[in-house]
């Protein structure tokens, strides 16, 4: 067995003390609770935290993130072209993309989600709907990425990460509130009968987001493989901030999975390591530890450095950034591990993401063996994310 239990709380990976207490504290009215193997301190429920509930929905659990997630594209380009020209196509993608602070995209992305989804109705959706429209598509900072790869077969994959940006991060802070939130790290999670207004009001508006995340990232992937000439020829597509209604040991459930990644037998998931590590696709399988997570998997590889260890203080003014203090990783030390690793071309990116701050995919990803496949393994070539100076104050 690749887990412990730990006070009743299946645990796989090392547990990390602050986030099995905030677990413990879920645990005490939850249906069922696990820790994946990346699971970190997060806000109220921790990362990498799979909580279930048979009555009630947790806006904490979702996140302040809506529907944040990951999609990766295989694409017809061709692998020698693309290695030959990735400095310029990598210019290219930090051009046409807008990441960190251009939280405006350059291009008005239409979508079908404005004009069909009565979520839109309600009062707090309607106050962001303007904004909504004009972000769609952006990427965000922190550890948000467009990522060029190469699989074993040595053909050419783009992957993205992130959701739901203004849009989902104000809905949860409405949300958060109107149902009691405390502030603070080791809180109970705001729990919503999900048959009450509220409740209601609040899955309505998760789904708005949800589709508003999916239709983010399919914008990107496909202004990406316009960028390399390319038609997309499969796709992998999923959240991993977001709540499902599923049935579980024969109760049907509301699973709420924050930082974890649905992983149901012959479901397909994309799941991201650092600008310096591998990324795989997986395929789901029957397992008695499948089960035990209530078929769920990591989302990530998990941090092992907080961003202020990293990178040190900072102090935001303005929308413009100065050092307090400093951290304990250079960039000269980041750029040394991605050229060490894969030569990857990278475009932005702060020291804390640095694959120093991170666990290794591999050994992460061992301690779920039991419940998937790993169907194809990316190496990255390419990395792209916001610049380590700007503001996104809605970065997960």
């Amino acid at each position: 067995m690749a887990y412990e239990i730990v006070d009743s709380i299946p645990v796989w990976g090392k547990p990390d003390a602050g986030a099995v207490q905030q677990m413990q504290t879920c645990a005490r009215t939850a249906a069922h609770a696990a820790l994946m193997a990346d699971h970190h301190l997060g806000y109220a429920v921790p990362i990498g935290g799979v909580v279930a509930y048979e009555d009630e929905i947790s806006p904490s659990g979702v996140g302040y993130d809506i529907a944040c997630g990951n999609k990766a594209v295989l694409l017809d380009a061709d692998s020698a072209d693309i290695k030959r020209s990735i400095a310029p196509l990598m210019d290219d993608i930090q051009r046409q993309i807008s990441f960190g602070i251009g939280r405006s995209n350059k291009e008005r992305v239409e979508a079908e989600l404005f004009d069909d989804d009565p979520a839109w109705d309600i009062g707090i959706a309607a106050s962001l709907k303007d904004m909504a429209q004009k972000q769609l598509g952006t990427v965000g900072s922190g550890n948000h990425y467009v990522d060029l790869f190469t699989d074993e077969k040595d053909r050419i994959w783009c992957g993205v990460h992130f959701g739901s940006r203004g849009l989902g991060h104000k809905l949860a802070m409405h949300f958060i509130r109107a149902g009691g939130g405390k502030d603070g790290m080791l809180v109970e999670p705001v729990r919503l009968r999900a048959d009450s207004q509220l409740g209601q009001e609040y899955l309505a508006c998760m789904h708005l987001a949800g589709r508003y995340a999916y239709a983010g990232r399919d914008w990107v992937c496909q202004k990406v493989a316009a960028i390399l000439g390319a038609e997309i020829k499969d796709s992998v597509h999923n959240h991993h901030n977001f709540a499902w209604r599923e049935r579980h040991g024969g109760r049907d459930l509301w699973v709420v999975r924050k930082g974890a990644t649905p992983c149901f037998p012959e479901q397909r998931s994309f799941v991201g390591g650092s600008m310096g590590d591998i990324s795989v696709v997986l395929r789901g399988r029957e397992s008695d530890e499948a089960s035990a997570s209530l078929y769920s998997t990591v989302h990530g590889a998990g941090r092992v450095m907080s961003r202020t260890q990293a990178a040190g203080q900072r102090r935001w003014k303005k929308g413009k950034s100065t050092a307090k203090t400093e951290g304990q990783i250079s960039r000269a030390m980041m750029l040394e591990w991605i050229e060490v690793f894969n030569a990857v071309e990278l475009r932005g990116a702060g020291t804390d993401e640095s694959p120093h701050v991170y666990k290794r995919l591999p050994e992460v990803l061992a301690f779920h063996a039991d419940s998937f496949v790993v169907e194809h393994t990316l190496m990255p070539i390419g990395v792209a994310m916001a610049g380590a100076h700007e503001f996104d104050p809605y970065r997960d």
